[in-house]
């Protein structure tokens, strides 16, 4: 198990990486059914390709929701992450097709002391990227980010 970074722990420059995951087009089926948007550029493959893809592509959100997902499999915001203030700057730069093998780099990127004692404000950049290096999507997401529990340094 890795250890959770709390606020003393969150150095900026600080760069974080995922192991892939592969897209399916039942991901892409499950996210149309739980969000109800089923535009034919993501369930069409014929509409599709004459929008100019190769075949169907995956939902934006759902790009930005692999982010989340994948930086939730990295096991190190657990507990001290207590609340998402919100994404910034969000672009979807390429389209996520069935097949993709898609993976995460989240970059640390800054963070300040909260009004709150005990917490922080931390900003992250998290970046989907294709198997071959290709950016898919990307943002920065600020989180509500708890200090140590006791005061006590990383070891």
């Amino acid at each position: 198990m890795t250890a959770d970074i709390w606020y003393e722990d969150f150095i900026p420059g600080t760069l974080l990486r995922s192991p892939p995951r592969r897209v399916t087009t039942a991901d892409i089926d499950a996210w149309a059914d739980l969000t109800g948007e089923r535009h034919p550029v993501h369930m069409d493959a014929a509409f599709a390709r004459a929008a100019g893809f190769r075949g169907r592509i995956a939902h934006g959100l759902f790009g930005l929701a692999l982010i989340e997902g994948l930086k939730a499999g990295l096991g190190v915001f657990e507990r001290s992450v207590t609340a998402s203030l919100g994404w910034d700057g969000v672009r979807f730069h390429a389209p996520i097709e069935p097949g993709d093998a898609v993976r995460l780099e989240l970059e640390l990127v800054a963070r300040r002391p909260s009004r709150r004692a005990g917490l922080g404000v931390a900003v992250e950049r998290g970046r989907l990227l294709r198997e071959d290096g290709t950016l898919l999507t990307a943002g920065e997401h600020t989180v509500l980010l708890g200090m140590r529990p006791g005061g006590e340094a990383a070891g």
